[in-house]
């Protein structure tokens, strides 16, 4: 999942403790891979673990950038070929 912020990045700073506590609660049920805020900070990229993008959509609904309408995101599927996530593990 890809995010795209839409509003200026000290409104989505006042919504990221909440945010990264959503993803900490995604990451004790396995289903974060990585996740990070891009460079320069225009969104970030969460990488989920998920057997398809209905699915992906049904968790990153309840993210708080969402909720708060501070953050949009679009779904790019990946499977890791190549690389150190080459033969990461399929929960």
């Amino acid at each position: 999942m890809i995010s795209k912020y839409l509003v200026p990045l000290a409104e989505v700073d006042a919504v990221r403790e909440a945010h990264l506590a959503f993803l900490e609660g995604l990451e004790a049920q396995n289903l974060v891979v990585t996740a990070g805020r891009q460079d320069p900070p225009v969104g970030g990229v969460v990488v989920l673990d998920v057997d398809d993008e209905a699915r992906a959509r049904e968790i990153i609904s309840q993210d708080p950038y969402v909720v708060r309408g501070v953050a949009e995101y679009s779904a790019t599927g990946w499977v890791p070929t190549r690389g150190a996530l080459k033969d990461y593990p399929k929960v």
